[in-house]
């Protein structure tokens, strides 16, 4: 891992390297500078033809990406559906306001910023994650005020509700539409936002224990190996004492995608988190 990571590095300043000779000699080698830049601006492969819902092949751009939209919209069942803009009135009222969420400082704000990863694609609001990093001591300060008062009102920017969705063949045959998934390449500055709302509901459920040990997903230092060695260390520990093991497991078809936006926040309430943090 120590030698992937150290020529990664490499390759990546190499690079850096590279682009910063061809911007600065552009004037002696004005071929080659725009021959770089043609092909950085060349797109990805085309999406192949897809069948509508009567079998169609559908080869026109547009037409295939209603067939995308149509189909991705379709996965939503209708307990996704109710109110994601705003929090639930009902939830409102009845949500705890002692827990007020954090300040949110400018040299947090500065720091994610300076640590942005370049290689980020930008959101539908054309922000570059570049511009951005190259600008963290510039905007630390109005973002923070912002990210404040975003939290404090449970208010997203519509900026930040906005997104280029990216359909990704994950198996299968190409034509078939339900074997894509879709992407959704969000705002920069709306995913540094959401790191500080992530943090803040990760703290407090741990804190509150609100995540049993046996989850081993989206934390950190846990994985799919670390759930795996716990499940062979139960199991052997219950073989080696006579016991009978019997195994379940469930695969929930598109989980993310039909997940019950208003249960989840019943939950979140019942585990105390503030309104602002809801609402967001």
């Amino acid at each position: 891992k120590e030698a992937a990571r150290a020529c990664r590095k490499k390759i990546r300043e190499a690079k850096a390297q590279f682009e910063l000779n061809l911007a600065t000699f552009v004037k002696d080698n004005k071929k080659c500078f725009y021959k770089y830049i043609n092909e950085k601006r060349k797109g990805k492969t085309d999406l192949c033809c897809l069948l509508d819902t009567e079998g169609n092949l559908v080869t026109a751009d547009e037409k295939k990406a209603e067939v995308l939209n149509d189909f991705f919209a379709s996965v939503f069942t209708g307990k996704t559906h109710g109110a994601q803009d705003n929090c639930p009135p009902g939830l409102v009222d009845s949500v705890r306001e002692q827990n007020r969420p954090p300040v949110i400082q400018e040299e947090a704000v500065r720091e994610l910023l300076s640590c942005l990863d370049i290689r980020k694609s930008m959101g539908a609001d054309g922000i570059h994650a570049r511009v951005t990093r190259e600008l963290a001591d510039e905007l630390a300060k109005p973002l923070s005020i912002i990210y404040q008062q975003s939290w404090l009102t449970g208010e997203v920017p519509d900026d930040w509700t906005l997104a280029n969705v990216t359909p990704i063949h994950k198996k299968g045959k190409k034509e078939d539409p339900g074997n894509y998934r879709p992407v959704s390449l969000t705002s920069v500055p709306g995913k540094v936002m959401e790191q500080f709302i992530l943090s803040a509901v990760t703290q407090h459920l741990q804190d509150g224990q609100g995540i049993r040990p046996s989850q081993h997903g989206f934390r950190r230092g846990r994985s799919c190996l670390t759930n795996l060695v716990s499940f062979y260390d139960q199991v052997t520990r219950l073989v080696d004492t006579g016991k009978a093991v019997d195994v379940v497991c469930l695969d929930l078809s598109k989980a993310f995608d039909t997940v019950s936006h208003s249960t989840l926040l019943e939950k979140l309430a019942a585990h105390g988190l503030d309104r602002g943090t809801l609402c967001w």
